[in-house]
């Protein structure tokens, strides 16, 4: 069962389109304020609810766009507002989660803070519990910790950790150090990570002491280290944050946190990992959701949609609708049609990765009103 961790905060970093979620999820409507499963909320929505019991109501911080904060405090009525960190553009991940490390240390020297995307599925809390807890331990060792899913195929969507000898710490049985990271692979890579016990799904979880992971960022990246410092020092004067941020935040360095933190800090024996025994799901492409809607019966056509009107005879994939047309989806396997006001999308299951190649289409072609 969850217990609250006391000198833990949970961060959350809701930001990106999810561009091979596309045409469902656009730049004023990402994926994490989206249903997608089922749920009856949305994907922050659910993060937020599944931090809440380790981490209490007035410890929970979101990094977000400010196009995008009326959306997230209708979804999350109870964040307090200096808990709500505003970017003025998309930076990348090493600034978001940078950014809040810098402005918790402020407030709290000692602070543990851990990670976890908006737009992630997770599924088994208390196994998810039990690796938060165990992570804490370890950053509290003085460790930056990550949180890996043992693979349940061979997967070529995710990226993979290595991991190499165990850990001792008190409180994290499981914790061992990862030698490196891996991009994600080919289908021969993949099949040979997945028959090795030594490899990991990168979930993209961090966690760690908020002192520690600055320190990283100042060895790897001492531009973005000194302008996030600079930020979290005018941060919580009113006055001065807009300010700063309007002046400072253009110029920090766009890095993904795995280049400016993970892989340094691996190089250096500094990053441990502890296996996440729970169901996760990034929901990459279309194809994570038909799996995610679907219930694992590889024959189903997964609908998702307020009042869809679908026709299904021996089809499989899935149907994402917010249309009132009616649908008729006749022979076809692995289907993918999203269907919008705008805009429909119809491929396959085998290519739903290539969605973000429409993308990039679009916007080279000057038809980014679309997205």
């Amino acid at each position: 069962m969850a217990a609250l961790l006391d000198d833990f905060y949970a961060v959350i970093p809701a930001g990106g389109i999810g561009s091979r979620l596309w045409p469902l999820s656009r730049a004023d409507a990402p994926k994490f304020l989206h249903d997608l499963t089922g749920s009856g909320q949305t994907l922050l929505r659910d993060t937020w609810d599944r931090l809440e019991p380790i981490a209490g109501p007035d410890r929970i911080a979101v990094v977000t766009g400010r196009a995008h904060r009326a959306a997230v405090e209708k979804e999350l009525p109870g964040i307090p507002d200096r808990n709500v960190f505003l970017e003025s553009e998309p930076r990348d991940s090493a600034a978001a989660i940078g950014l809040a490390a810098a402005i918790l240390h402020r407030r709290e020297p000692n602070v543990v803070i851990g990670s976890f995307a908006a737009d992630h599925v997770i599924r088994g809390r208390n196994a998810f519990y039990w690796a938060v807890e165990q992570a804490v331990a370890v950053a509290r060792a003085g460790y930056i910790c990550t949180i890996g899913i043992p693979p349940t195929e061979p997967s070529i969507g995710f990226g993979y950790i290595r991991k190499a000898g165990e850990l001792t710490v008190e409180g994290a049985r499981e914790a061992a150090i990862v030698e490196r990271f891996v991009e994600k692979p080919d289908l021969a890579t993949a099949r040979t990570y997945y028959a090795d016990r030594a490899y990991l799904w990168n979930a993209g979880m961090f966690i760690s002491r908020a002192d520690v992971l600055l320190e990283e960022i100042a060895a790897s990246q001492p531009e973005l280290h000194a302008g996030l410092l600079e930020l979290a020092e005018a941060w919580d004067d009113r006055d001065r944050r807009g300010p700063a941020v309007d002046r400072i935040w253009p110029t920090i360095t766009k890095i993904a946190i795995d280049y400016a933190v993970a892989e340094p800090a691996a190089e250096k024996g500094r990053l441990a990992v502890i296996p996440g025994h729970f169901d996760w799901d990034d929901v990459g492409d279309f194809a994570s959701l038909a799996k995610l809607n679907s219930h694992g019966r590889k024959n189903d056509l997964a609908i998702l949609g307020e009042n869809a009107r679908i026709l299904s005879d021996a089809s499989s994939g899935i149907v994402v609708t917010q249309t009132k047309r009616i649908i008729s989806v006749i022979g076809v396997k692995d289907i993918v049609i999203v269907d919008t006001d705008d805009a429909l999308l119809v491929t396959t299951s085998e290519h739903a990765q290539r969605v973000k190649g429409v993308v990039d289409a679009l916007k080279g072609s000057g038809r980014g009103s679309v997205l």
